[in-house]
């Protein structure tokens, strides 16, 4: 188990709110170990889309600090996880990111699971060797709406039962379930995880966004009152768009209304249904819908964005033709793996429904920009000049993720304090 030092426990106690964090928390190895075990080993974290295990056998794995974890279909189509150690003498089992098996086989010696982690065969074993002992070591998993979850831990947040609830009901009328990929593309970021997550809660950077810019209101965070005058054009805009798009979301029954708890419980998330600019309908270059087979049913492609943020490493967008889903895992203290997936309707054929250069141009973009501000500041954070900063009105969701972020280390201190 992780131990802390009193250097990370007195840093993490003095965190003065309403600041950016001090630098051993971006650069340091000791809070990368932390933030792997306190957080990620601990919290429900989104992993993958159920359209990217169409069948029965398909699988992804992921890798989380130290654990590996296998994500696969079973033959009941149940969404099933184990981590990737063979019960033999703990062999890496599977080594590719994605792939489709019959059966789970050690390239080592060959022990055989089936995909519901039973394990099927193990040559050469003394008499009275019991296989019903050797499974593979299961991993909690979830499925909300399409989405796939997993936790690392013994015993993961209980609260996750009842975001799933609230949540739900925005996600499922756009059918993520039954929707196919239309392409992933991960990108590898030169800054610590919370730097990207810190990035992704505001839109005070926006401006370095222009394809963004063009198709979306860039308020997000914004009051009126604190609304600068280059942005006060767009903000009248929106008032117009919204009141049209309150009146479509309540006519379809789509909910619409803002939760949001960041920071206060386990679990925490932000759900909300809101207009684009221009045509309104998707993210692109006009606004105009980047497939002509909608995901689900609706009667108009004009439905705006619903958007959920989760607590530690996600947020994705859903339009009424496509949606998009982002994963973040740190990989060192220094780099992170954003990984960015396109979700369209199962039958949508590219090249006739939709563009895949239109269909990904804004986030493909959006990401590449945010990379390059990601990478400024963990350079920026690692000079000695580096001094906390202090966060804007615009940014009160970074402040709910650092404060989220900093009571799930405080909680992990306090249980390891009690351990000794």
């Amino acid at each position: 188990m992780q131990q802390a030092t009193p250097d990370a426990g007195g840093l993490v106690a003095r965190r003065a709110v309403g600041q950016s964090l001090e630098a051993p928390f971006y650069v340091d190895e000791e809070f990368f170990g932390l933030d792997i075990e306190a957080v990620f080993a601990r919290h429900w974290l989104f992993v993958a889309a159920e359209a990217e295990l169409p069948e029965p056998g398909d699988y992804v794995t992921v890798t989380i600090g130290p654990y590996s974890v296998i994500v696969v279909r079973d033959d009941d189509e149940d969404v099933r996880a184990f981590h990737n150690v063979c019960r033999h003498r703990g062999a890496r089992i599977l080594g590719e990111e994605r792939g489709s098996v019959g059966n789970i086989v050690c390239g080592y010696h060959r022990w055989t699971y089936g995909v519901d982690g039973k394990l099927l065969h193990a040559e050469s074993q003394a008499p009275g060797f019991d296989p019903s002992c050797f499974g593979l070591r299961s991993v909690h998993v979830r499925t909300v709406a399409g989405l796939v979850f997993i936790c690392l831990a013994t015993e993961p947040p209980a609260d996750f039962d009842e975001v799933a609830a609230r949540i739900e009901p925005y996600l499922a009328p756009h059918n993520l379930a039954g929707a196919k990929v239309a392409t992933q593309i991960d990108l590898v970021e030169n800054g610590n995880w919370k730097l990207t997550m810190e990035n992704n809660r505001e839109c005070y950077h926006c401006v370095g966004h222009p394809e963004l810019q063009a198709c979306y209101f860039p308020i997000y965070g914004y009051q009126e009152k604190d609304l600068p005058p280059a942005l006060r054009p767009a903000y009248e805009r929106f008032l117009v768009a919204d009141a049209e798009a309150r009146k479509t979301y309540e006519s379809l029954g789509l909910p619409y209304a803002e939760i949001e708890q960041l920071d206060t419980r386990p679990t925490g998330f932000r759900i909300q249904r809101e207009p684009l600019d221009l045509a309104g309908e998707s993210y692109t270059p006009d606004g105009t819908a980047a497939c002509r087979r909608l995901l689900a049913d609706f009667p108009t492609a004009r439905l705006g964005r619903l958007s959920l943020h989760l607590q530690p490493n996600s947020w994705f967008h859903l339009m009424a033709d496509h949606a998009i889903t982002f994963s973040v895992i740190p990989i060192g203290p220094d780099r992170t793996l954003v990984r960015t997936t396109w979700l369209v309707h199962p039958d949508a054929v590219e090249g006739i429904d939709y563009d895949l250069d239109t269909l990904t141009k804004v986030w493909k973009a959006t990401n590449d920009q945010d990379s390059v501000f990601v990478a400024r500041a963990h350079q920026g954070i690692s000079s000695p000049a580096y001094l906390p900063g202090p966060y804007g009105p615009t940014e009160k969701q970074v402040e709910a993720f650092v404060n989220w972020y900093v009571t799930r280390l405080k909680a992990h201190l306090s249980h390891l304090e009690r351990q000794r």
